[in-house]
C-alpha cells in the first residue's frame, strides 16, 4: 500500500493537459543541443507547486544509434553537484530545523579534527554559502588511494582566504558538510538523507550508487575505453569515497527533481504535513553581503555578471538553483510559482567543441524560453 504522503506527491506529478505547440520551441532548443553534439540525451520537466506542465525525454542515453531513449520519470541521471542541494544541504537544513546543528557554530564543534591553521574560524554557514576560504578543488583521487587517506587530506585542508569575507565555490565545503551530517547523526549520508529527505518528499528513485537491477535506466556519465559505463559516478573524488559524498554521487530522475522543487515552492509542506518549517527554508535562501549570489547550498542569478546567467536574463530576484558538471540543472522561481529541471549527460564524450560553454548558452536560452512560455 502506498503511504499517504507518497500518494499525494505522486498525484502532484501527473502532467495536466497542455497544448503541444506551447512547448514546441522548448523541445526544439533541447534537440539543438543534441544535434550540436553537446549531449546525447536529456529530459526537461517544467511545472508549478501543484502540477507538472511539461515532461519529456530527448535523444538517447548514449551516442550509439540503438541506445534507449531517456524518460522523464524512469531514467536516473548522475546529478553531480546537484547532490549538494538535494542531499547534503537538505540534510543539514533538517538538522538545523531540529536544533541539532547551529549555522553559526564553528565546524570544529561537530568535526573536532577540523581545527587549527584558521580552520577554527570556519562556520557551518560558511561551508553552505562558500565563504569558507577553502580552495575550490583538491584532486583527492590523485593524492590518496583509500577513503581514509582522502579524508585525512580533507581534514588538513587550510583556508587560502580569510573565512567569511567573500565567496568562492568549493567542493571541499560540501564534502565537509557530508561528514558533519554523518558525525551528528551517527549514520552515513546516504542513509540519513534517504530517510529524512528523499522518503518524506516521495523521491523514490533518488539514490547514491544506484543499482542497475532496479528496473530504471541510468544515463551513463562516464566511459572506459570509449564504452559508456552506467551507474559509475563521473566525479573521481566521489568515486574514491565509495560513491557517497557531500559534493557528488547522487542519481535521480526528472520526476523526482520536480517533486523536490515543488517542496521548495510549498515552503516545506507535503501532502502529509510539513517536512521542515518554512522559517528554516527562508533562512537557507537569505542572501548576505559576504556571500554574493550564494545562499545556503543554493546559487542565485548573479547580477551584472560578465556573461548571462544560466537562469536566464528574465530570472527574478528570488530565483534559486544549482547546476552540475555532468550537465544537470534545476531552478525554482517562487515569485512566478515555476520550476525547471534540465538533465543531460554532457560529460559522456561530448562531440561539440567547448561543450561547457555551449551548454551554458543553451541553459540561458532555455531558462528564458520557459519563463516566456509559461507567462500567465
Amino acid at each position: 500500500m502506498i503511504p499517504a504522503f507518497l500518494l499525494g506527491a505522486l498525484l502532484l506529478q501527473v502532467p495536466r493537459p497542455a497544448a503541444p505547440a506551447a512547448f514546441a520551441a522548448v523541445g526544439a532548443l533541447v534537440q539543438r543541443g543534441i544535434r550540436q553534439g553537446v549531449y546525447p540525451g536529456a529530459v526537461v520537466v517544467i511545472g508549478r507547486r501543484d502540477t507538472v506542465l511539461y515532461a519529456k525525454g530527448f535523444g538517447h542515453l548514449s551516442w550509439a544509434r540503438g541506445a534507449p531513449r531517456p524518460s522523464a520519470q524512469e531514467t536516473r541521471w548522475d546529478l553531480a553537484s546537484l547532490t549538494k542541494v538535494l542531499a547534503t544541504a537538505s540534510a543539514v537544513m533538517v538538522l538545523v530545523d531540529r536544533g541539532l546543528v547551529s549555522l553559526d557554530a564553528p565546524v570544529a564543534r561537530y568535526l573536532p579534527r577540523f581545527t587549527g591553521d584558521g580552520r577554527e574560524l570556519i562556520t557551518v554557514r560558511m561551508l553552505l554559502d562558500h565563504t569558507s576560504g577553502l580552495r575550490p578543488y583538491l584532486a583527492l583521487y590523485r593524492l590518496a588511494d583509500t577513503r581514509a587517506s582522502a579524508l585525512e587530506l580533507l581534514y588538513n585542508a587550510v583556508p587560502v582566504r580569510l573565512p567569511g569575507t567573500s565567496p568562492q565555490y568549493s567542493d571541499l565545503n560540501a564534502m565537509l558538510l557530508g561528514l558533519l551530517v554523518e558525525q551528528v547523526t551517527g549514520e552515513s549520508l546516504d542513509t540519513f538523507a534517504g530517510r529524512e529527505v528523499f522518503t518524506p518528499l516521495g523521491l523514490s528513485s533518488t539514490a547514491f550508487t544506484p543499482a542497475l537491477s532496479s528496473g530504471l535506466s541510468v544515463a551513463p556519465s562516464w566511459s572506459a575505453g570509449g564504452r559508456p559505463v552506467s551507474g559509475r559516478v563521473n566525479d573521481d573524488n566521489a568515486n574514491l569515497l565509495g560513491g557517497v559524498a557531500g559534493h557528488a554521487g547522487l542519481f535521480s530522475t526528472g520526476g523526482d527533481l520536480a517533486r523536490f522543487a515543488q517542496a521548495w515552492l510549498r515552503e516545506g509542506n507535503t501532502p502529509d504535513g510539513p517536512w521542515v518549517r518554512a522559517t528554516a527554508m527562508r533562512e537557507f535562501l537569505r542572501r548576505s553581503v559576504q556571500s554574493g549570489s550564494r545562499v545556503l547550498g543554493w546559487d542565485t542569478p548573479e547580477q551584472h555578471g560578465p556573461v548571462p546567467s544560466i537562469y536566464g536574463r528574465l530570472a527574478g530576484s528570488h530565483t534559486f538553483g544549482h547546476s552540475g558538471w555532468t550537465g544537470t540543472m534545476l531552478w525554482v522561481d517562487p515569485t512566478r510559482d515555476l520550476f525547471l529541471v534540465f538533465l543531460t549527460n554532457r560529460s559522456l564524450e561530448p562531440r561539440a567543441r567547448h561543450s561547457i560553454t555551449a551548454l551554458h548558452t543553451l541553459r540561458t536560452a532555455l531558462s528564458d524560453m520557459v519563463i516566456r512560455t509559461t507567462r500567465r
